[in-house]
């Protein structure tokens, strides 16, 4: 060791060099499982979101349907449907804008059933 620098003051050296990477591991851990306990607790509150949004349209849906239901009861040639059902590959993103398409559809119907009311009174 030509500067001076005996083998333990080296072996102290690189002790300290270690433990302080250990700590910094550490800290960087910490920090990262706190990281992701947010990033788990926004993620849970999501799909409890996203759960609420899909109960509340179901409802509204379903008030639609039993509308529909309602209008063409006279109409006994006309089948009764199946209840609706949720579509797997629907996107949630559109969601508001699915909801917004059911009342002008609604209101087709009873438009359309307002002008066979004629024919449903002879059946």
């Amino acid at each position: 060791m030509d500067d001076g620098t005996t083998a333990a003051m080296r072996y102290k050296e690189i002790v300290g060099l270690a433990r302080a990477s250990a700590e910094n591991l550490r800290s960087w851990e910490i920090a990262r499982a706190d990281d992701l306990e947010a990033r788990l607790a926004e993620a849970h509150q999501a799909v409890a979101d996203a759960a609420e949004r899909e109960q509340r349209a179901a409802e509204r849906a379903s008030r639609w349907w039993k509308m529909a239901q309602h209008n063409v009861e006279g109409l006994t040639w006309l089948p009764d449907g199946e209840d609706p059902q949720p579509v797997p590959t629907a996107r949630a993103a559109y969601l508001e804008k699915y909801l917004e398409e059911v009342k002008p559809g609604y209101q087709e119907l009873v438009k359309a059933v307002l002008s066979l009311g004629w024919r449903a009174k002879r059946s």
